[in-house]
């Protein structure tokens, strides 16, 4: 049985390695670079996102009591102020009254013709005997029930009921609240002062301008980090027959996928946005509107997912948690940190046991394919029930109409990640195709 042997220098260290050294320098530079923007762009856009969603959150909107009164009162004192009686209702109202008279009449006559004992009583039938005629009481009750009418609906009339009803809605308005609109008014305020906007309308599209420019800079920064992992790779075919060379490259593209893993666990993966775009109701022919609530938001990367499940008070959760770390983001470091002992240390180093099975037989252990896998499935996943959730609650009926948006996607976070496990795999295949045929 053969031993695992040094990779042996076929030349000395010199000029041609000095100078692959500062060109691949400038590739680890420019990576390094884009990808330090490409995570601050991460946090930046989870935090605009947050307060998007802070400042939307259907608990300030939909389900608060208070936009509910100051809607519904709106639309009461709407109704109010534009109450007035026509000659229709004029009408009606007089016919109403005349009704009421006559019945009035009716009744008040029946009460005096009926046998009296009294001698007051006797008295009054004598007299509405002698003096009343009841059918000229009856003729003049259309003009006293149109002079009730005219004084009812008369413009000073009208204005003090207006004035009534509505004191009376506002009165009750007063006694109907939640603890959200002092807390939404807060929030309000500091979101505009943040972002330096005056209303709801400013913010909205300041917030929307500044996640399109993120985003767009975010993908063109991946790009540009991948192009330079994928010149530093490319390198690899023009030095493949210079042997020399191969110990040096090799470590540089270590510090590579160093580069990519950092980036790739610290920048956001997935991000879960599920919206109501709009909600509207009618209610005595009126709109009650609410636009953009958001019903949930969570923007997650790797490390913070980890952190997410330490901090979970389940023992179970937290050796997940623990698992992920040492898995995910411990082993793939260590056995970066071994590949380049192995491939620049001295002979007794690089052919210690540990060293070369951190090197070459970990990778069994490596989850960090899983973790890309998992990634896209939970992406799948969520998609799918969001969407079929959120279809659950749409309408579209006489008296209300609701539309739904889901914005779940994949982040730049991920595709770094992505392009990490497919660099590392490349390189380990090319770590046993450099290595000496006896050492293997």
């Amino acid at each position: 049985m053969k031993t695992e042997q040094h990779i042996p220098p076929t030349k000395k260290f010199g000029l041609p390695n000095i100078l692959l050294i500062l060109g691949l320098s400038i590739l680890l530079f420019g990576e390094a670079w884009y990808g330090y923007h490409l995570q601050a762009l991460s946090e930046q856009r989870e935090q605009i996102k947050r307060d998007y969603s802070t400042i939307n959150s259907i608990t300030f909107g939909l389900f608060s009591v208070d936009k509910w009164r100051d809607k519904i009162s709106d639309i009461i004192n709407g109704q109010v102020d534009g109450f007035s009686v026509s000659a229709e209702q004029k009408a009606t109202l007089q016919k109403q009254v005349e009704l009421q008279l006559n019945g009035l009449i009716n009744k008040e006559l029946a009460d005096i013709n009926k046998p009296q004992k009294s001698l007051v009583g006797k008295i009054k039938k004598l007299a509405v005997d002698k003096f009343v005629d009841e059918d000229q009481v009856h003729a003049q009750v259309p003009s006293f029930a149109k002079t009730i009418v005219n004084k009812i609906s008369s413009p000073t009339s009208t204005e003090r009921i207006k004035d009534i009803v509505s004191s009376k809605v506002n009165e009750l308005a007063a006694q109907t609240y939640d603890s959200t609109s002092a807390a939404a008014t807060a929030v309000a305020a500091y979101m505009y002062h943040k972002y330096n906007v005056a209303d709801s309308a400013q913010f909205r599209k300041e917030l929307h301008s500044r996640l399109v420019t993120i985003k767009v800079t975010s993908y063109n920064y991946m790009y540009l980090m991948l192009g330079c992992v994928l010149a530093a790779l490319l390198l690899w075919l023009l030095l493949r027959n210079m042997a020399h060379l191969h110990a040096t490259h090799f470590f540089m593209s270590l510090l590579f996928a160093l580069v990519l893993l950092a980036v790739g666990v610290t920048s956001s993966i997935i991000e879960v946005d599920a919206q109501l775009q709009s909600f509207d109701f009618s209610l005595a022919g009126q709109n009650i509107t609410f636009n953009d609530q958001d019903l949930f938001f969570q923007s997650k990367s790797i490390i913070e997912i980890i952190q997410k499940l330490v901090k979970e008070p389940k023992p179970d959760t937290i050796i997940v948690g623990v698992l992920m770390f040492l898995f995910i983001i411990i082993l793939p470091v260590v056995r970066i940190i071994a590949k380049g002992i192995h491939i620049i240390g001295n002979k007794a180093l690089a052919e210690n046991k540990v060293v070369l099975y951190l090197a070459f037989d970990s990778a069994k252990w490596d989850m960090a394919d899983v973790m890309v896998v998992g990634a896209l499935m939970t992406y799948i996943g969520l998609n799918g029930i969001l969407r079929s959730e959120l279809t659950e609650i749409e309408f579209h009926t006489n008296g209300l109409n609701t539309t739904t948006a889901n914005f779940t996607s994949l982040q730049p976070g991920y595709f770094i990640f992505v392009g990490y496990v497919v660099f590392a795999i490349i390189l380990a295949a090319i770590l046993n195709r450099i290595r000496p045929r006896d050492a293997r």
